[in-house]
C-alpha cells in the first residue's frame, strides 16, 4: 500500500473530522445485526489454535466453532 503525503494525510484528518457519518435507519441495520453476529474475544493463544484447526478443515473460525457446538449439542442430547 502506497503511503500518504502530509497533504493527503491533513485532507482526510479533516475530512473525517468535519464529517458527520450519515447512518440510514430503517436500512436494513449493519453486519452485526443482518448477521446476528457477536464479538467474542479470546486470549492469543485459544485464538492461534482456533485458527489452526479451523484452517485444517478448511473451514472459517466461526464455521468450526458452529460445527462444534452442533457436534456437541447432538452428542447431549443422545445421552
Amino acid at each position: 500500500m502506497a503511503e500518504m503525503t502530509e497533504e493527503e494525510a491533513d485532507a482526510l484528518d479533516e475530512l473525517w473530522t468535519k464529517t458527520t457519518p450519515k447512518i440510514k435507519v430503517g436500512a436494513g441495520g449493519g453486519f452485526f445485526s443482518k448477521h446476528r453476529a457477536q464479538m467474542v474475544l479470546l486470549d492469543e493463544q485459544t485464538a492461534r489454535i482456533l485458527n489452526a484447526k479451523a484452517m485444517s478443515v478448511r473451514q472459517t473460525p466461526s464455521e468450526f466453532v458452529t460445527q462444534m457446538i452442533r457436534s456437541e449439542i447432538v452428542h447431549t442430547r443422545h445421552l
